[in-house]
């Protein structure tokens, strides 16, 4: 039975979701995957991206066709969006046409918007605060792993302002994991963020920033990265990379970790950046698994926020 709390509601943060109700998705997710669970709809999922997407598009549109539901690619330059239609104007539209949006955008203030002017659910499918979905697929990842979240220790290394190190210390606080931010000084997380997730985990587990990465992979079973430079900042590609050099995912940074840790990555991934192909390609990455599990993740957020049963 999936479950009713999340019918109807929006999904743009990761603090939009309580830790019972994160559990009941990462539940809901395994059962789709494993195949012990099979939900139909039909219903209409829209796709609103104003950046390129390889794994978040392909995995909604998989995620609801596997629902029996149909997907329609708003793409904004063949829509009057392009053409600078309000916002509000654009979301009251949709909302009359569609029964689920997903959106992927730069500001997440667009994102609210879009909720403030419909009723159907709306989907932070990335944003430059956060990356939601992402971190579904990663908790689910783990908890294939180790077979729980609670206790487990999450390092992430590299570029601590962008949104996966946002939606991480949300995720793993909800989940009663410890979570550690290494990035220098001038790129960690932004401090509302950092004490939303504090807040979140209280006295169950540990939020902690810093920029020692070797300090910080210390007896982690999780180690995780990103591009050190996000979509939009191509200019500074170049000149971050000696900024980002002492945090790469590496043979020699991953011998520091728990002997049982994996690596994750959301790819796309710069090999010889942020980690290194010997990383990537060995027994201790999960990235394959993690990518296929935006799919079921998915899969299963689509269905609970349209009250699939």
């Amino acid at each position: 039975m999936v479950m009713g709390s999340l019918k109807g509601r929006d999904l743009l943060s990761m603090a939009d979701l309580t830790a019972e109700e994160l559990q009941e998705l990462l539940r809901l997710a395994a059962q789709l995957k494993s195949g012990a669970l099979s939900l139909r709809c039909e219903k209409i999922l829209g796709l609103l991206f104003y950046k390129a997407s390889t794994r978040t598009r392909v995995s909604f549109t998989s995620a609801m066709y596997r629902l029996g539901g149909q997907v329609l690619d708003l793409n904004p330059n063949v829509t009057q969006v392009s053409r600078g239609e309000p916002l509000e104007d654009t979301a009251r539209v949709l909302d009359r046409y569609i029964d689920i949006l997903a959106i992927r955008t730069f500001d997440q203030h667009d994102l609210e918007k879009f909720a403030e002017y419909t009723e159907i659910p709306i989907i932070n499918a990335l944003s430059d605060r956060e990356h939601p979905c992402q971190v579904l697929a990663d908790l689910q990842t783990i908890q294939e792993s180790f077979n729980t979240l609670e206790g487990i220790t999450l390092t992430y290394a590299g570029d601590g302002s962008n949104n996966m190190a946002h939606s991480l210390l949300l995720g793993c606080a909800l989940a009663g994991m410890n979570v550690r931010i290494a990035s220098p000084v001038e790129y960690q997380p932004l401090e509302s963020i950092v004490q939303q997730a504090k807040a979140i985990a209280g006295d169950r587990s540990e939020v902690a920033i810093t920029t020692d990465a070797i300090a910080a992979v210390q007896g982690s079973q999780v180690v995780y990265t990103d591009v050190w430079a996000s979509m939009g900042q191509e200019s500074s590609a170049q000149s971050r990379i000696p900024i980002f050099q002492p945090y790469q995912v590496n043979e020699q940074l991953m011998a520091h970790a728990d002997k049982t840790a994996i690596v994750l990555h959301c790819l796309p991934a710069h090999r010889g950046e942020e980690i290194t192909n010997g990383v990537i390609e060995g027994s201790q990455s999960r990235v394959w698994d993690q990518a296929e599990n935006r799919m079921h993740a998915q899969q299963a957020l689509i269905a609970s926020l349209l009250g699939v049963k």
